[in-house]
């Protein structure tokens, strides 16, 4: 009802109250003592406000009451015995407040109870053995998000215990009783294969397992379960072949979620007999072969999951009809988007992104009038984007990134006002941007880049109020910046770089924000601090040009020869200037600097000041009036390749922004000096904190590290629209800032795979001891270089030993050595630091670190394609993590 206020202590006279029900409101504040003596009560309800204090423990005095309805407030303290007193009590609901303690045992002898919830405190301690054992009512025990310990249960009729410490293996006394129908035990530390007994609740209706540690196969009694309507068993080890009779006997079945797992082979037909499917989620395993045709049958499927596939999408999937949701992301489908797609009237999401899908978007996907969010980016579709698109008024999402679009754009596209997002940037999409743009009221996001668009910048853009990215880098677009910009007070991000702008940029509104990384390679813009003035450049040189102009028209040929002469003289001149005056300056910054400043606050590039040196340059520790500290990157421009590896890390560096990369401040760049100027990191080098005696890393900051490495990594491969080869990842190139946070450096050779490249070739070698066989034997590059790279790095991080260790020849490698060692030996090649033998953790930590190690051996084969990818990479090391984390905590 939005009542607020407190509860008036007068309500306590109303001796005869027999219901006492305020939830879904807003009062605050203690409960009146008064209210201690409404001794008649049978039922009340607090839920849902926000009461504080003590847990009222005068309830348990109305010996009446039936219903205790306190969740989602902000009561405290303990629950108290006397509630075991209370003969009547069918519900105890106190879900989602900040109780503590214990729970008392005599609770569970309240054989009127029906519902317990405890869901969302921080109740612990354990549980009764047998507890329910006198509970003959009961329907449904919520326990989620506390701190309870193992127990040993026998008997139960409903257990939700999502989120608490539980460890060990999955108990099975609790399957010996056949009533259960719902079991959840989500994000644990459950360990071992599920107990085939699960197969034998005859009236099983939801078991969800996620999150914890299962492995093996799926008991086969499981699926001949005619009850069970919900099996969500994601992120976890399980592994096997699922059953070929699989749906068979199911017929209630309406979820079945094994994202994240080991599963292997086919997607069988026969799960097609689960006709009341609803959610298939069957991502990140390892299946193979076609999606059954007969999966047309499922006519209530909601959901279909990403999977390991490798097949092309049958058209026969058109068959249904009552489809809401499609995902088929992140896959190895192929073949054309089948064109009965048409038949999914309902579908409201469909994302088929990040596949090898080809040929044209079917127009069929104008006949889906209640689509939402249309997913085809990073695929290799071609042709044009259908006309009839902009028929369907619902669209607010249109992902068709990284594909070969073509053409332009329909102009009925551009009358879709209610679209939020749209990302079609990497295609070979033409023409000009219309006037229509003004169009989309409501856009925040607006990627075009990497196309070949042509002419200007409407002005009409301006009116997008709303919108917070717009990204246009990578075209052919001329003209100057329309003004209309500052009135986008919403835009955040603004992307014009690598066009061919002129004239000043705007101030004010949102430009105030934005610094020369959002202008690069616009040789012709001006007025900027960064950029020289507009006067010295264009009124100059329009000015000569109309000089010119009526010299030619009225002069003779020795005059016209003498104001040639002079015209050529001053634009050498003024290219003179330019040349001495204009910094490159590529990088996100408020900062500008020149080279007398860098030379003075690092007082002269002092050898006092060298922070150290790389393969094109030096870097100097410097230190401004205003305290703030730089590191200034100097390139030894007398070197072969200092000037490409200066060009390469500023194009590359503009592109790139995340919390695991190195942060650019500024640049400087003259004929004679180049400079990039990086944020400072207190604390060195990883490499240094490895191999200097005196440095110690514990386990738990080497996994940290090398999680943030990942996150770095995993963001060049994948979160841009063009993939980006480090090519020379190695402890050196990763520094650490005040907080002990991973920064991969140092993108001098770095690779950028563009117009659909896997694998480029380069003469350029990185390190040796980090690079790849195929990157030293052939200059073959691609994202599994850095994989090997990081591996390497990986494996001397946690045993603190170089690949080119004096100890490791032709015949031992350190991938070799630490190959022989797993699984038994692992104590043989980790660091001596991180094992001490009287700590009684010391078991827990070799299992953390033999993981880490197998899993750098599985980023180090020979052949790349065995290799598994930075996603891969990024989630095992959180899963390591948190396992550790969970063996650890007391």
């Amino acid at each position: 009802m939005g009542i607020a206020g407190t509860i008036p202590p007068q309500l306590g006279n109303l001796s005869f109250l027999v219901r006492f029900n305020v939830m879904n409101n807003s009062f605050h504040g203690h409960l009146p003592t008064e209210l201690s003596r409404l001794r008649r009560l049978k039922y009340i309800n607090l839920a849902n406000n926000d009461f504080e204090g003590e847990f009222p423990s005068w309830l348990s005095n109305f010996t009446n009451l039936e219903t205790i309805s306190l969740g989602n407030n902000f009561f405290t303290g303990n629950l108290s015995e006397e509630f075991s007193a209370l003969p009547k009590l069918t519900v105890l609901d106190i879900q989602q407040n900040q109780l503590a303690g214990p729970v008392p045992r005599a609770l569970f002898n309240l054989s009127s109870l029906q519902i317990i919830g405890f869901t969302n405190n921080s109740l612990s301690g354990y549980l009764p053995a047998h507890i329910c054992d006198h509970l003959p009512q009961l329907q449904g025990l919520y326990l989620s998000l506390n701190n309870f310990e193992v127990w040993n249960l026998t008997t139960l009729t409903g257990l939700y215990l999502g989120g608490n410490d539980l460890t060990g293996k999955l108990p099975t006394s609790l399957l010996g009783q056949q009533t259960i129908f719902t079991f959840f035990s989500y994000q644990f530390d459950l360990s071992g294969i599920i107990p085939q007994e699960v197969g034998n609740l005859s009236k099983l209706e939801i078991l969800s397992l996620g999150s914890n540690r299962l492995r093996g196969p799926i008991p086969l009694k499981l699926f001949n379960s005619s009850t069970v309507q919900v099996i969500s068993l994601t992120d976890n080890d399980l592994s096997g072949e699922l059953p070929s009779t699989i749906g068979a006997f199911l017929p209630n079945l309406e979820e079945l979620h094994l994202w994240g797992n080991e599963f292997t082979g086919t997607i069988l037909t026969s799960i097609s007999n689960a006709s009341r499917l609803r959610m298939l989620d069957l991502g990140s395993n390892h299946f193979t072969g076609a999606i059954p045709y007969s999966l047309g049958n499922l006519r209530l499927l909601e959901h279909l999951g990403s999977c390991g596939i490798k097949s092309e999408i049958p058209s026969s999937i058109g068959n249904l009809s009552n489809l809401i949701e499609l995902f088929f992301q992140n896959n190895s489908l192929t073949g054309l988007i089948p064109t009965t797609i048409k038949w999914f009237l309902k579908l409201q999401r469909i994302d088929l992104s990040d596949n090898q899908i080809l040929g044209a978007i079917p127009s069929e996907f104008c006949n889906l009038l209640n689509l939402g969010e249309l997913r085809l980016g990073q695929n290799m579709l071609s042709g044009v984007v259908p006309s009839c698109l902009g028929n369907v008024t619902t669209l607010r999402y249109v992902y068709l990134n990284s594909n070969n679009l073509s053409s332009v754009i329909p102009t009925s596209f551009w009358s879709l006002r209610d679209i939020l997002e749209i990302d079609m940037s990497g295609n070979c999409l033409t023409g000009s941007l219309p006037a229509e743009i003004g169009n989309f009221k409501a856009l925040v996001y607006l990627n075009l880049s990497n196309n070949q668009y042509l002419g200007g910048i409407p002005s009409t853009i301006g009116a997008l109020q709303n919108l917070q990215e717009l990204s246009l880098e990578r075209n052919n677009l001329q003209g100057l910046i329309p003004d209309s910009i500052k009135n986008m007070l919403q835009l955040r991000h603004l992307d014009l770089s690598f066009n061919h702008l002129e004239g000043p940029i705007p101030h004010g509104g949102p430009f105030s924000n934005f610094t020369n990384l959002s202008f690069l390679s616009n040789e012709a813009l001006c007025g900027a601090p960064w950029l020289q003035p507009c006067t010295s450049t264009f009124e100059h040189e329009s000015r000569t040009k109309r000089i010119v102009m009526i010299v030619l028209l009225t002069s003779g040929s020795v005059i016209l020869a003498l104001v040639i002469s002079i015209f050529l003289m001053r634009l050498k001149l003024r290219k003179k200037t330019l040349a001495a005056t204009q910094n490159l300056l590529p990088m996100a910054t408020f900062e500008r600097t020149s080279f007398h400043e860098l030379r003075q606050i690092t007082n002269g590039f002092s050898e006092s000041n060298l922070l150290g040196s790389g393969s094109f340059g030096s870097v100097y520790k410097g230190i401004r009036e205003n305290g703030m500290v730089w590191a200034i990157k100097v390139f030894d421009l007398q070197l072969e390749g200092a000037f490409k590896s200066f060009d390469r890390e500023c194009e590359v560096l503009s592109c790139l922004r995340h919390r695991n990369l190195t942060r650019v401040i500024t640049a400087c760049s003259s004929l004679d000096f180049k400079a990039l100027v990086l944020e400072y990191m207190p604390n060195g080098s990883l490499e240094k904190w490895l191999h200097v005696n005196h440095h110690v890393l514990s386990i738990m900051q080497r996994l940290d590290i090398t999680i943030d490495v990942a996150s770095g990594l995993e963001y060049l491969h994948y979160g841009y629209s063009t993939p980006i080869v480090h090519c020379d990842l190695k402890p050196s190139n990763i520094l650490l800032d005040q907080d002990m946070v991973g920064h991969v450096c140092d993108f001098g050779i770095a690779k950028l795979l563009g117009d659909g490249e896997s694998v480029v070739q380069t003469k350029t070698l990185a390190t040796f001891g980090y690079i790849a066989p195929e990157y030293g034997l052939e200059g073959l590059v691609s994202t599994s270089c850095d994989v090997y790279s990081f591996g390497i790095t990986l494996m001397e991080t946690f045993i603190k030993r170089k690949p080119k260790d004096e100890m490791f020849t032709e015949e031992l490698s350190l991938r070799c050595w630490v190959q022989d060692c797993l699984p038994d030996s692992v104590i043989q090649v980790v660091d001596r630091d991180l094992l001490h033998p009287e700590n009684e953790l010391v078991q827990k930590k070799i299992n953390c670190i033999s993981s880490v190690l197998q899993l750098g051996l599985s980023c180090t084969t020979d052949a790349p394609e065995e290799r598994i990818n930075m996603k891969e990479v990024l989630r095992a090391l959180q899963k390591i993590k948190l396992q550790f984390i969970k063996d650890i905590t007391p």
